[in-house]
């Protein structure tokens, strides 16, 4: 009896060290340092072992994917969309890996996109990928989806249930970046405004708190006032004029969440408020500004590349469907900071100032390159070349 209890013991202690070996534990040393430590980690953040290490799915390909978008009214869903239908979908076709892949647009009513998740489980997909969504709202229908077979992607924000597959840049980490660089710009001492996305997202609400800190790194700098963009040009533009033409006093900067810094230069020209600062993103218009202006600002940072954002989920989402067992619920990257001098590397002075792109910055910097991508997965293999 005494060597059958050691025995029960000893199988306890070792399936209790199995456990917390799973998930961050796994991952390279130095990213789960940079990029999962929960001081600079939105604590809503689901970085647990994934429930789909074990998964394979019920049919091998060519695979039907949803793509249960919540918004298509910025440059940014534009830019994801023309990847996702010009870029992905005859490479996945031509690999015979991908059928097709089916669009749904809830216009950020959660109501409906529950219900075109349910509808994409019943109509046959293999997979969803959803985008910037409220991060609870939708937990149920993954779990519906998950019931079926059907793993759900949540790219560029994350969704807390335990059966959602996230992939962002951590967006705590970039926000601080972006506030601290507006800090230092303006030498630790100033008046700034904060522009956030779409409030009660997550991406929005994490970067905001990442900015948030980032000013307060420097304690003479004082946030006299914040907006929501909603990660939309013209809305992002409307709103700060609003708030410029209330607010008379001084202003010495602007960060703003991407895609909205075009609508937030324009507002500032159109004030005549002078070369007030404004945090830019990837919108190749605003960098377009930087390229010919140099002094303008000191570095840029890409928090949301959307090509390469779409592009870093789908090789996620195709890796799950071949088993090659995610490790974690959430798969992060690091921000991409670009000095003047890397941008006049990729954009010449003859660019365009309305340009409505973005920047792509490519597998290796974000994350989709095998280098980087290989250790988030059990049994790592090159998606492109499956075989079932």
């Amino acid at each position: 009896m005494l060597k059958k209890l050691v025995c029960a013991a000893v199988m306890v202690a070792a399936s209790a060290t199995m456990s917390l070996a799973e998930g961050v534990d796994e991952l390279n040393p130095d990213v789960a340092k940079r990029l999962y430590n929960k001081d600079m980690l939105d604590p809503m953040q689901p970085i647990g072992p994934s429930k789909w290490r074990d998964f394979k799915p019920k049919k091998g390909p060519p695979w039907k994917i949803g793509y249960a978008s919540s918004y298509a009214g910025n440059t940014w869903r534009a830019a994801a969309m023309d990847e996702l239908q010009k870029v992905i979908v005859p490479e996945w076709q031509k690999l015979g890996l991908l059928s097709e892949v089916v669009i749904t647009q809830s216009n950020l009513n959660d109501s409906t996109q529950i219900q075109q998740i349910r509808q994409l489980v019943d109509q046959g997909a293999d997979a969803i990928i959803l985008c910037c969504s409220n991060p609870t709202a939708l937990n149920a229908s993954v779990k519906y989806a998950a019931d079926k077979g059907v793993p759900v992607f949540s790219m560029t924000g994350y969704l807390t249930s335990e059966y959602a597959i996230n992939s962002s840049v951590n967006y705590q980490v970039g926000g601080y970046e972006i506030g601290k660089a507006m800090a230092d710009q303006l030498g630790g001492k100033g008046n700034v405004l904060v522009v956030e996305g779409i409030p009660g997202t997550s991406g929005s609400d994490s970067q905001n708190r990442g900015v948030l800190a980032g000013l307060a790194s420097s304690p003479d700098i004082k946030v006299v006032g914040s907006v929501a963009g909603m990660w939309t040009d013209q809305v992002a533009q409307g709103e700060v004029q609003k708030w410029l033409a209330t607010n008379p006093g001084k202003l010495d900067g602007i960060v703003v969440q991407s895609a909205a810094e075009m609508g937030v230069l324009r507002a500032v020209q159109q004030a005549g408020r002078g070369e007030i600062p404004v945090a830019i993103g990837g919108e190749l218009g605003a960098l377009c500004y930087w390229r010919k202006n140099p002094n303008y600002i000191n570095a840029s940072f890409q928090l949301w590349p959307p090509a390469d954002d779409i592009e870093l989920m789908w090789h996620i989402m195709m890796r799950t469907l071949q088993g090659q067992g995610p490790k974690v619920q959430s798969i992060l990257v690091d921000p991409v900071k670009l000095t003047h001098e890397d941008l006049t590397k990729v954009m010449d002075e003859n660019c365009n100032l309305d340009s409505a792109e973005w920047l792509k910055v490519g597998a290796k910097r974000w994350g989709y390159d095998p280098s980087y991508l290989d250790d988030f997965f059990l049994r790592p293999a090159d998606p492109r070349a499956f075989k079932p």
